[in-house]
């Protein structure tokens, strides 16, 4: 997909003339000490010597590194913003301390109500290591009468209190757990905020984004915004928003899209140069948190012989009638799979349709399937922070087979392109964690799990830039400008990356303060 300026600014104006200099800043993690005009949104310039004028405003990095814009390749736009403004239970370690937690901190919970009628959403449980489960804590006794719904961390689960049952039209009498297509479909149900006020929320994430550097995301929102692509031209026209975004199409709204000439790839002309349209997003399987990811081997413990192996989304048949009917619209797939047995569906699928496309997430892979991922045209879209969040997890449910999963070093050596995102608000929306993840495999105290699966620096880099390695003249002028070299780094230096300013299009989206 072929990028676009931003052709206007925050206040509707179209980008100045005169140039910026970027002067004595180090080009990428090897590169010499040179100096670099924008104008016009574009590198117009890199050497040791730049053509300049008068007018061009000169700043000295002094040293600091400059790099091409981050993206965020996997991000849930909308859950993401409302995630800031609920109530956080990823502490708790079991389903009582969630009530417990619920129960102390009402008041607060009540002020991050995310709807009318008292409703009250809170989310990050992870019940996969729990000794006790939802099913069995009556979230009544710590909520009377309170909808009450708690979102599990990979988003995939949702456990709602009686009350919440009765608003979304399920049995109150239920155990209130509801996973993969339940879940989503009653989340949609529940009383949403205003569009404006999302819209905002939104907005100001993407500033927070800017703040770390990212000057894009690829967008898979489909709960909070049936039409994302429709939202996105909505929050362009009212407020600033300081990443360029690539809105996906849910599966639900594929026939709608070919109704309106969509195509992946194409930029919208009433985005403001800020929007394209992205890949159709078709699920596969679940994830591993719910343990209703799709693998060749049973869950430990499973107690249903029809979801032993996880749960599957969508048949191999439907999968590729829809895939080809999507694509014969110039709108390319973008597959969920997350188990093994998931993954391997999705390669056949690419292969019997010969397309273009993604596969999101491939944390568990056939060591068979693994040169499959090289294909022609397939991106492999990844979410490193996951594997030091998952790890525990990992090797209770998938024990035995934890060293081909998240296997990023060995996608790279088979040939695999790779884009890193975060999956937020599943992961927080920060690249340099996820690329500290991919290099380092821990976010702990403890050693790196499976070291062997780590990539390097600059290879992470890359799959954080989209592909993109260094600035040229002639880019767009989507950079961010770092504070420390990344290949001098350990891993909680690189995690926490000091950004010293982002440019979307040439103008700042982000820059630090100077202190007197």
């Amino acid at each position: 997909m072929s990028e676009r300026l931003n052709r206007v600014d925050d206040k509707g104006n179209k980008p100045r003339s005169r140039g910026l200099v970027l002067a004595n800043c180090f080009l990428g993690t090897r590169g010499p000490l040179v100096n670099v005009r924008l104008v016009g949104g574009h590198v117009a310039s890199v050497g040791q010597a730049v053509p300049r004028t008068a007018k061009d405003e000169v700043i000295d990095l002094e040293g600091k590194v400059l790099l091409p814009g981050l993206w965020d390749a996997h991000v849930h736009s909308g859950q993401w913003a409302t995630a800031r403004h609920r109530l956080d239970v990823s502490a708790a370690r079991s389903a009582r301390e969630v009530g417990e937690f619920v129960a102390r901190h009402m008041s607060v919970a009540a002020g991050k109500s995310s709807g009318p009628r008292g409703l009250v959403i809170a989310y990050g449980f992870r019940d996969g290591l729990w000794q006790d489960h939802p099913q069995d804590i009556d979230l009544q006794a710590f909520a009377p009468g309170v909808p009450l719904v708690l979102l599990s961390n990979d988003l995939h689960t949702g456990w709602f209190s009686p009350a919440a049952l009765e608003l979304v039209g399920e049995d109150p009498r239920s155990n209130g757990l509801l996973r993969e297509h339940e879940c989503f479909a009653a989340v949609q149900k529940l009383p949403s905020v205003p569009s404006n006020l999302l819209d905002e929320w939104v907005a100001q994430a993407t500033t927070s984004a800017a703040q770390r550097g990212v000057t894009g995301i690829l967008d898979f929102e489909h709960l909070t915004e049936a039409d994302n692509v429709t939202a996105w031209l909505r929050r362009i026209g009212n407020h600033r928003i300081d990443v360029r975004v690539t809105s996906a199409v849910h599966v639900s709204q594929l026939d709608a899209a070919i109704g309106r000439g969509l195509r992946t790839g194409s930029v919208l002309p009433d985005g403001r140069g800020l929007l394209a349209v992205g890949p159709v997003k078709f699920f596969l399987d679940g994830s591993l948190n719910t343990r209703t990811a799709y693998c060749y081997d049973a869950y430990p413990d499973s107690d249903s012989n029809a979801t032993a192996h996880g749960w599957l989304e969508i048949s191999p048949s439907k999968l590729e009638l829809e895939m080809r009917k999507a694509v014969s619209h110039g709108l390319e797939p973008a597959l969920h799979a997350i188990g093994d047995h998931a993954n391997s569906m999705a390669l056949d699928a690419f292969e019997s349709v010969g397309c273009r496309g993604r596969i999101e997430h491939a944390q568990l892979v056939r060591r068979e399937d693994l040169r499959r991922f090289a294909r022609p045209g397939l991106i492999v879209g990844i979410q490193p922070a996951h594997a030091p969040d998952d790890r525990d997890v990992a090797d209770r449910f998938w024990a035995g087979r934890t060293d081909r999963s998240f296997p990023y070093a060995d996608l790279l050596a088979a040939g695999a392109k790779l884009e890193i995102g975060s999956d937020a608000p599943v992961a927080p929306m920060d690249p340099w964690d996820g690329i500290a993840a991919a290099v380092f495999r821990s976010d702990d105290e403890r050693p790196a799990w499976h070291p062997e699966q780590s990539i390097p620096v600059e290879a992470a880099l890359q799959a954080a830039c989209r592909g993109r390695f260094t600035v040229q003249p002639g880019d767009v002028a989507d950079l961010v400008i770092v504070e420390k070299n990344p290949l001098h780094l350990e891993s909680e230096e690189l995690r926490r990356m000091p950004v010293f300013g982002t440019l979307l299009g040439g103008r700042w989206t982000y820059r630090k303060e100077s202190r007197s």
